[in-house]
């Protein structure tokens, strides 16, 4: 007998997945907490197959068969969603949702072009950006809150698919009265090694700057371990140290009012590639696919 399911049901499946709990989704989707666990376990029932698991603080975990059905769900429900505005004699635009998780340091540069110009070529489409940091992204990923992911490829697993769709090198940052900061020539690493280094402290970015020293027999001094992009570089400008990072600014101002002045590395210095990524097990739906392609397009014209 043909198993039998509603697209109201995958709907409301799809936000329990996202928020991993029933009285979240239901505000979000504005229906009673009864209406959307009858409309699960019915689901369940007509699947057969226990799509979470029920943790001990209320929360809701995916299941293996919950992983899988949260990947031919989407591609259903937009197949969906593109069947009706066919029918209806609307043109045939995508639409509906699409939440990307962002690597938070990267948001300010990349979000606000990519929705802008992803707002004027899928006006129907709602892009929504998941920010934070390296390791929060990837989780987000794996459970389902967001659908692809725009970040740098340190530190992801064999269970997501990568494409590189931007590459960065690294330079040194120091304050303008800083003895270095009028050299023109790149500068040395084992020049700075004494000094006192502000390292901008997120998982996997950190050891990746760690690195670069470690590669050449240094070890460098570090005096500020800082979570906070902007942070880092105001640490700079007031002349508390230098540091290392990936992406150059248009301008050298910070908060503080003083300015960094960057500079290139003498050594060779691995780039960092920026990704666009996704569960590897869940095939990506067209919204997905035209944001990558876009971000591609966009983040090579510089």
């Amino acid at each position: 007998m043909a198993r039998t399911f509603t697209l109201v049901q995958l709907r409301y499946f799809i936000e329990i997945a996202r928020l991993e709990n029933m009285r979240a989704a239901a505000t979000s989707l504005n229906v009673s907490q009864s209406t959307l666990s009858s409309a699960l376990s019915q689901l369940e029932h007509d699947l057969g197959a226990q799509l979470f698991l029920r943790l001990p603080n209320r929360a809701l975990k995916l299941s293996e068969d919950g992983k899988r059905l949260v990947a031919g769900a989407r591609i259903l429900l937009e197949d969906a969603e593109t069947l009706q505005t066919s029918l209806s004699g609307h043109d045939d635009q995508l639409s509906g949702k699409l939440r990307v998780g962002i690597f938070a340091p990267l948001a300010p540069f990349i979000a606000p072009r990519l929705l802008g110009n992803f707002r004027v070529r899928y006006p129907k489409i709602e892009l929504q950006f998941v920010e934070g940091e390296q390791q929060q992204v990837l989780e987000a990923l794996g459970k389902g809150e967001c659908e692809i992911a725009l970040m740098y490829d340190l530190g992801v697993g064999a269970e997501f698919s990568m494409e590189s769709v931007d590459r960065l090198g690294a330079h040194i940052i120091v304050g303008e009265n800083h003895r270095l900061a009028e050299r023109k020539k790149p500068i040395s690493l084992s020049e700075l090694v004494e000094e006192p280094l502000v390292l901008l402290d997120q998982v996997h970015s950190r050891e990746y700057f760690l690195k670069l020293f470690s590669s050449l027999d240094l070890e460098p001094n570090v005096a500020y371990w800082v979570s906070g992009y902007e942070t880092v570089r105001s640490y700079v400008a007031m002349g508390l140290g230098y540091s290392i990072l990936n992406r150059r600014m248009p301008h050298n101002l910070t908060y503080t009012g003083s300015a960094v002045v960057p500079l290139s590395i003498a050594e060779p210095v691995i780039p960092i590639s920026v990704v666009v990524a996704h569960v590897k097990e869940v095939p990506m739906t067209r919204k997905a696919r035209v944001f990558a392609e876009l971000a591609r397009e966009i983040l090579n014209d510089g």
